[in-house]
């Protein structure tokens, strides 16, 4: 029964099937299967799977919405039970993210923030046409350690170098680490403008940022790349 529910919780989510998804969170709970359990071996599996669809080009950016929209519904649910057993998801960090300004798109930003979350990050979605002045002032509110922009738009790509200035110009680059992504952001670009990170896709993001995470932000530091597509 437990690896049926599972599996189903799996499909429901990569079918972008919120309801079912949290029909079957509320099953396994009641079935006394571990929160924890439910999203590794559920939840998120469901994600491998839009993904691995996506990648095959069998699933497209919409699929992936509707995906990261009900990942994101479940999430709320499993951790609210995590809460409520007195455990908590071991967090990795803290991470605000946003949408560069002059750019509504928030597909892809919020599928990152959901797979950010299921890999226990604390994020801070601060939605679309943010300004520059919101990512930062935002991180200090939350203590933030990543910084993270995205753009679909070559328009709001100044902005992204802008966010560099302000950290270095303020003595903040001790606080943060800088992240960006999305379509027209290249890895030459994150390089010229000395970001601390770049990544092709969602889950390239999560090992990012976990691998900044690891290091040292007051030791020198180069841009890191991730990039799924290059063996």
């Amino acid at each position: 029964m437990k690896e049926d529910l599972l599996k189903n919780l799996s499909m429901a989510i990569a079918d972008g099937e919120t309801d079912d998804g949290l029909r079957l969170v509320k099953e396994a709970l009641d079935a006394g299967i571990p929160p924890l359990e439910i999203l590794n071996e559920g939840a998120a599996k469901g994600m491998d799977i839009v993904n691995e669809r996506y990648n095959e080009g069998e699933a497209f950016l919409p699929e992936l919405m509707v995906s990261g929209d009900a990942m994101t519904d479940v999430i709320k649910v499993i951790f609210d039970a995590i809460k409520k057993e007195g455990g908590s998801v071991t967090k990795k960090g803290t991470i605000v993210i946003g949408q560069a300004k002059g750019d509504v798109h928030d597909i892809g930003k919020n599928i990152v923030s959901a797979l950010l979350s299921v890999n226990g990050f604390e994020v801070h979605n601060i939605g679309v046409d943010a300004p520059v002045k919101k990512f930062i002032e935002t991180a200090k509110e939350v203590n933030a350690d990543i910084i993270a922009m995205s753009t679909l738009l070559t328009t709001s790509l100044p902005y992204m170098k802008d966010v560099v200035q302000y950290i270095e110009d303020s003595n903040q680059k001790d606080k943060y680490y800088f992240i960006i992504g999305g379509g027209p952001v290249t890895p030459d670009f994150a390089k010229n403008i000395k970001a601390d990170g770049w990544a092709r896709t969602g889950f390239d993001a999560v090992d990012l940022c976990k691998k900044l995470m690891e290091r040292d932000k007051k030791d020198p530091r180069e841009t890191v790349i991730f990039d799924s597509e290059v063996k």
